[in-house]
């Protein structure tokens, strides 16, 4: 388990409680005792930094090394071996930052599409960080239209830093295919939901997240820019990436409030990566009430229903 520079506090007591269990083993001294008083500062001190984290921290939660990603989640989300992951965007290439393909959840058919990171230096090169080509998007726009043509809902996860900023994917044509996908997403008649389970950062966030429901995780943000991109625009540096972050107001808490998701989902202490098991079972859960909800919708219903909850975002009265 790694931690952040915020949680060496954790890592000293889960230290101090693997000496214990340890000392206890090798001397055969009964340490329950000790050992339950380290876990009980364990959990309260846990209570009291996961519990005022600041916007800055809960962007590096974000960005977790040990965190769940996208593939993980719907491993994690969909009945065991029901996954049928599909490829290419029929027009240029296959973009392994976005994936996508066909699934069943509690035997509900979906179609789930989500930005893909990687955990080891050559699996992040192949999928860049999860910065997707515009390939990518247009493979994602060709899974919605595909879920479209069969009637099955459409489940989205966020987990990017941004859309590739790489002059081929700008030559490829890379804000058309963002501003395509949000063009054709609120004029499909099949639901869709979507789900920031990291970094939400950006058009690269946007290119799949127009949803008739939006949810974020609990450590997770969503913005228009990153925090330190904000900083070298503003600042010419990264140095006050924080100031950034507090401004930019990308906390799940902040979106709620400002009525640009639609709720939050609760996390295990400590974020996904403590407990992933019951992270997935919380989207799970979300994913299911929401198919049975939506079920009753034409789909005229639930083209203007989530046209009017875009076109509501950002109206102000003088």
């Amino acid at each position: 388990m790694e931690y952040l520079s915020f949680e060496l506090p954790i890592k000293d007591l889960m230290e101090q409680y693997q000496t214990c269990t340890i000392v206890g083993e090798e001397s055969g001294v009964d340490v329950k005792l000790a050992c339950g008083q380290i876990e009980d500062k364990i959990i309260k001190k846990k209570k009291e930094i996961y519990g005022n984290l600041s916007p800055w921290e809960i962007v590096q939660m974000s960005r977790h090394p040990d965190r769940p990603y996208t593939l993980d989640f719907i491993k994690g989300i969909t009945d065991k071996n029901s996954f049928l992951e599909l490829h290419g965007d029929r027009n240029f290439a296959d973009d392994p930052a976005m994936v996508g393909g066909l699934a069943t959840i509690d035997g509900n058919r979906v179609m789930i599409i989500g930005t893909q990171k990687g955990r080891t230096t050559k699996e992040r090169q192949k999928r860049r960080f999860g910065m997707s080509n515009p390939e990518g998007y247009r493979k994602a726009l060709r899974l919605m239209k595909l879920a479209e043509k069969f009637n099955i809902p459409i489940v989205t996860l966020i987990d990017t830093p941004g859309a590739y900023p790489g002059l081929e994917a700008e030559e490829r044509g890379q804000g058309e295919a963002i501003a395509r996908n949000i063009y054709e997403m609120v004029q499909l008649k099949v639901p869709i939901f979507t789900y920031i389970v990291g970094e939400g950062a950006s058009g690269g966030a946007l290119g799949i997240g127009v949803g008739n429901k939006v949810y974020m995780l609990e450590y997770t943000w969503y913005s228009v820019i990153a925090p330190e991109s904000c900083s070298s625009i503003l600042w010419r540096n990264w140095d006050y990436k924080e100031d950034a972050a507090n401004a930019l107001k990308l906390t799940p808490k902040d979106m709620l409030a400002n009525k640009l998701i639609d709720g939050i989902i609760e996390e295990p202490l400590g974020g996904a990566h403590y407990e992933p098991e019951t992270a997935y079972q919380n989207v799970k859960n979300s994913i299911l009430q929401n198919i049975i909800a939506f079920s009753k919708f034409s789909g005229k219903e639930l083209e203007s229903q989530r046209q009017e909850k875009f076109i509501a975002m950002g109206e102000f009265k003088n």
